[in-house]
């Protein structure tokens, strides 16, 4: 899942890309609010965690040109905890939820599991395709009850799958939203991986649709 995080505060920019990136996030940093107007018009993620107070363009600005271009990528807006206007502002704006500073990183990743799920239609950090089981909290997937050993970058394409269970997923959106920033896989590598898991989760969970992609379903 591909996470844009647009903070002015170093320390807090790098607090958040490690927490997410601990839990499975794929991470990209946005410094002042021009250049999240830009990425989050120009590039396609998952959800958006978004300072409102920002040089160059504020958040509730950048919040407001998203919504009005028709980008409905969920939105986790934060705030000093004495700018409540700026809260009742950004809740109109569209933001999907808020956060006060200072806050707990686990409120944080659990806040914004929540917006993923809701936009993908999922109640619970449990996703479910037949009989297979990920737990999108715990970092695990069980398949009829016996857990399956994957590495990092495998969960990462499993869990975005089940996410959009039923769609045809494309390579190119398999490199965005499963490979880190840093890394660029071709399609030889991006084919080894879904080999891969299909060799841990079961051949049949994972169907290629020619000239297309891959698509996850029961």
């Amino acid at each position: 899942m591909r996470v844009l995080v647009v903070e002015d505060e170093q320390s807090i920019a790098d607090d958040l890309a490690e927490a997410l990136t601990g839990v499975g996030y794929v991470v990209e940093r946005a410094a002042d609010g021009e250049e999240a107007w830009f990425r989050g018009s120009t590039e396609d993620y998952d959800a958006i965690v978004l300072d409102l107070s920002l040089p160059k363009l504020d958040g509730l600005s950048v919040l407001q040109r998203l919504r009005e271009e028709g980008n409905q990528t969920p939105i986790l807006v934060l705030t000093a905890r004495s700018a409540w206007l700026q809260r009742v502002e950004g809740i109109d704006a569209g933001a999907d939820d808020y956060l006060t500073k200072p806050f707990h990183m686990e409120e944080l990743v659990a806040r914004l599991g929540a917006l993923l799920r809701r936009a993908g239609g999922h109640s619970t950090s449990l996703l479910a395709v037949g009989d297979l089981r990920i737990d999108t909290r715990r970092l695990r997937a069980l398949r009829s009850g016996r857990a399956i050993d994957l590495t990092p970058l495998e969960f990462r394409l499993l869990r975005y799958l089940a996410h959009n269970k039923g769609r045809v997923v494309s390579q190119f959106e398999i490199a965005e939203h499963v490979y880190q920033q840093d890394r660029e896989p071709d399609s030889n590598a991006i084919e080894a991986l879904v080999a891969r898991l299909r060799r841990k989760i079961g051949g049949e969970m994972i169907a290629t649709r020619r000239g297309h992609g891959y698509v996850m379903d029961a």
